[in-house]
């Protein structure tokens, strides 16, 4: 049995602030061939989660916020938003499910945020039409602060 304690979310924690990418993922699932994804995420605020969809393979998205905030985000076929949320336990919201399909993206508004999600095995790498092809590269620092910045507007 692995249990889900505070150990755990603090090791997560700290292994998210040495990453580079500032997040990193604790798994459950013994491999990333196995049916059911499941694992926990730790996230930084500045970290970058790419706006993305599901569509081949298929798979929706299940995330609960154990630990921190993050807000939420669909967009549209042209990078607009369209709906959003932030999850934040403390206030009473807990997590999001996102559809096969929909472009989303999250943004981290509280350093040691972890979150736990659920998706679909065996693990798939996104592929070019899975990644919104409005949003910045990864590697573009100035355009990814841009985009994070916008992203923080649009909660105000």
């Amino acid at each position: 049995m692995k249990v889900i304690d505070e150990t755990l979310l603090d090791t997560t924690t700290r292994n998210a602030e040495e990453s580079p990418r500032l997040r990193k993922n604790y798994n459950f699932h013994k491999s990333e061939s196995d049916p059911v994804n499941w694992m926990l995420n730790g996230l930084q605020r500045g970290t970058f989660v790419q706006p993305h969809r599901h569509l081949a393979p298929e798979r929706d998205e299940m995330v609960v916020v154990l630990r921190g905030r993050v807000a939420s985000f669909v967009f549209d076929e042209a990078g607009n938003v369209t709906q959003k949320a932030v999850i934040d336990p403390q206030a009473g919201t807990y997590g999001f499910h996102i559809p096969a399909g929909e472009w989303h993206g999250l943004l981290v508004l509280q350093d040691g945020t972890v979150v736990y999600e659920v998706k679909q095995g065996p693990f798939a790498p996104l592929t070019p039409g899975n990644v919104a092809p409005w949003s910045p590269s990864p590697d573009d620092a100035g355009a990814v602060t841009r985009f994070l910045e916008r992203l923080e507007a649009e909660l105000e």
